[in-house]
Parts: structure tokens; C-alpha cells; sequence
């Protein structure tokens, strides 16, 4: 019978710019009496990824422009906050109700750019996204790999909310072992019916899984998942993106 397991690797320190991340992840694992083996799933929340590789800006450095300083001044909002999530932003999507919704560069479309200041250990400080999350998934695979020998995948999360549904969920912004995608088209159903549309976001579901093991307050950012027979593949979390093609909102 098929059976997944997600343990919540705990007593990772707290991370500042520099840190090893990989070597904190295999100590705590082995503080718990756990080793790592091929085929496991890791997962890492965002935040410790950009605080390892200095992606911390101090709101302090931060000249608002006159655009950023009209909405903060209409919506009661730090214009220094909103002046960084417009540098970070290559598209503004929607900007109205207090909220910014944008495009990054790499291309997801999330509220602030991704950036926030939870547990970033000081004040007037703020987290931005890695610049390039798939290159930082595989940097922790391969250290990961030199470390244990053990070839697993390595998925970067994030919080992100979505349209039409309320509340956040936890998504896959950065994958290094793993296809985030599961193809399904052109197998049949119970039914024997062909299937034409359907396209699983397999990284999004175990990130959204690992979440429940991953509180806001910052005290678990890595997930152990065990279990789940993944395609491995030296794939892109922006595969997860709907190309504007086909994207009837864009």
C-alpha cells in the first residue's frame, strides 16, 4: 500500500548571510537520528534560502520614488516597502485595495514581490526572493549529495496566495532532482476515456504538504518528505508558470 512520510527537521540554527544551509540540514537530521536516502524529497522554506545568500535589505537604504510615495500615502503603507517591491517587480499586475500584485523577474505573480520582514532578525529589514531559486535548489542538492552520497531532490517554498481562494498556501518557487510536473495526457481514467488537459503540479502538492509541517513563526523550515516516487529530472520550478499563451488573465 502506497504511504508518504514528512518529518519536520528540527533544531536548524537561526540563519544569517553565509551560513551552510546543507550542513545545517544534515546535522539536525542527524540530531534526530535521521540519514538521508535517494530518493527523498527535501524541502526548504524561502526564507532561510535568501537570508543564507544576503538577500536582506535594510528599508533604511531604501529612497521611495513619487509612485511609491502616492500609494503608500493613500493606503497607510511604508513607502520604502513599496518602493522595494517595485524594483523587484517586472510587471505590476494589479495595484489597488493596499495591495500590491506583481510579477517578478523570474515570473510568478505573488502580492509584494515575495518580500516581507517576518523573521528577519532586525528591524527596518526585509527578505526578498533568491534571485534564481532553481540555482539555489541545486546548490543544496549537490553539497547535499557530496555530504550523505544520498541523490535526492530539493524543492525551495514559498507562501504565496491565490486568485479566487482564500487563505495562503505553501508553492514551489525553486526544484533541482524532480519534474514539478506530472503529465498525465494521454493515459485513460477508470473509465478508459483518454485524458487531454490534465497537467499535475506534482512540486506545488508536496509543498503545499510540507507546509503543514512548517509554521510562520519560523521554527521548522525544512521538511524531510519520504515516499513519494517522483520522475527525476533536471527541471525548472518556472515550468509551474502558465505560459501567456495560454494564460486568459494576462
Amino acid at each position: 500500500m502506497p504511504s508518504l512520510t514528512l518529518t519536520a527537521i528540527e533544531g536548524i540554527p537561526m540563519v544569517r548571510q553565509g551560513h551552510d544551509l546543507a550542513r545545517f540540514i544534515v546535522d539536525a537530521l542527524a540530531a534526530m537520528g535521521l540519514r538521508l536516502q535517494n530518493g527523498d524529497i527535501l524541502t526548504v522554506c524561502q526564507k532561510i534560502v535568501s537570508k543564507a545568500e544576503g538577500r536582506v535589505v535594510s528599508l533604511k537604504e531604501i529612497e521611495p520614488s513619487p509612485l511609491a510615495k502616492q500609494f503608500a500615502a493613500r493606503w497607510d503603507k511604508d513607502p520604502r516597502e513599496v518602493e522595494l517591491v517595485m524594483r523587484q517587480t517586472s510587471r505590476i499586475v494589479r495595484m489597488d485595495n493596499a495591495v500590491l500584485i506583481v510579477e517578478t523577474g523570474p515570473g510568478w505573480v505573488c502580492a509584494n514581490a515575495g518580500i516581507d520582514q517576518s523573521n528577519s532578525l532586525g528591524d527596518d529589514l526585509a527578505i526578498l526572493l533568491p534571485e534564481d531559486a532553481d540555482a539555489s535548489a541545486a546548490r543544496i542538492r549537490h553539497e547535499l549529495k557530496q555530504m550523505t552520497g544520498a541523490d535526492v531532490a530539493v524543492l525551495i517554498t514559498d507562501t504565496f496566495g491565490r486568485p479566487w481562494r482564500d487563505g495562503l498556501t505553501e508553492v514551489c518557487i525553486g526544484i533541482a532532482g524532480m519534474d514539478p510536473l506530472m503529465d498525465m495526457r494521454g493515459t485513460t481514467d477508470l473509465g478508459g476515456r483518454e485524458l487531454h488537459h490534465t497537467v499535475i503540479a506534482v512540486a506545488d502538492e508536496v509543498a503545499a504538504a510540507a507546509g503543514l509541517l512548517m509554521p510562520k513563526a519560523g521554527a521548522v523550515p525544512a521538511v524531510l518528505v519520504r515516499g513519494y516516487q517522483f520522475k527525476s529530472a533536471e527541471a525548472s520550478a518556472k515550468a509551474l508558470i502558465r505560459p501567456a499563451a495560454s494564460d486568459l488573465f494576462r
